[in-house]
């Protein structure tokens, strides 16, 4: 089996060296492609006004000057002679969950890649922040990552569909198993944080604030709040079908499809 890597938090990312240690249990023909620098937050962008710096780093492994999205494109049009069998993206450091995949470059090379007709996967690890200090436990998803996908690996799953893991922030054996789930729901408390350069001139950041969430039974979160591993199934078509009919009335045509 052939396996393309990529990832959103860039080349020398941990999660990308815990993905390829993964990938290996998997395969001997593990190929990587991720982008130079972190591209966290770019969601499903495309490259299209600058050009594709591609670096070879060593056999099988290359840096490109792209998002997510750009990677597995050249990964699997370009670089690699034959399409591989899955797409792996991650590990994120961090959860993807509830309305992060919206903004994810992480799931965005799981979206890419189910565009190209690949079975993709978005893997992503929680941590908790120690004396200001990001605490992540890749051991989680190492050791419980190989053997859920080698189940998930042979899933006949609809075209357009493609799988979002999240791993709890726990010890391995604190894991409570697997749970199938649903997109929860966060409400993300954006905020700019305005600040003046050394002349004088404003400039901004988006910041995080106080992430309050639903935490339903059976969503993403609710699973990863009590050390359960996530699998959530997402998919391409974003139509929302249960209103087509009500649009159809309001526009003054018969019920739709």
């Amino acid at each position: 089996m052939r396996i393309l890597l990529t990832n959103d938090d860039g080349i020398h990312a941990e999660g990308l060296a815990a993905l390829e240690r993964i990938a290996r249990t998997l395969s001997d023909d593990v190929w990587i492609v991720a982008p130079e620098t972190d591209q966290s937050g770019l969601a499903h962008s495309l490259s299209l006004s600058e050009p594709l710096r591609l670096r070879k780093i060593s056999d099988k492994h290359f840096a490109l000057r792209g998002t997510p999205t750009d990677c597995v494109i050249m990964g699997v049009r370009q670089v690699m002679d034959i399409k591989p069998d899955l797409v792996l993206s991650g590990v994120n450091s961090g959860s993807n969950v509830a309305d992060d995949v919206t903004y994810s470059g992480t799931i965005a090379g799981a979206i890419e890649g189910t565009m190209q007709g690949v079975r993709s996967f978005a893997l992503s690890q929680a941590y908790l922040y120690e004396d200001g200090a990001r605490i992540v436990p890749w051991e989680v998803c190492e050791t419980h990552a190989p053997a859920l996908l080698e189940k998930l690996m042979v899933l006949d799953l609809p075209e357009g569909t493609f799988l979002n893991l999240n791993f709890p922030n726990c010890r391995p054996d604190e894991v409570d198993g697997a749970e199938v789930t649903m997109q929860g729901k966060l409400a993300f408390n954006l905020q700019v944080d305005a600040r003046s350069d050394g002349r004088g001139f404003p400039y901004y950041w988006l910041k995080f604030g106080e992430r309050a969430g639903a935490f339903i039974e059976g969503t993403d979160i609710h699973a990863l709040n009590h050390n359960k591993i996530s699998v959530t199934p997402l998919k391409l078509d974003l139509t929302d079908y249960s209103v087509t009919d009500r649009v159809a009335r309001a526009l003054g045509y018969g019920a739709q499809v």
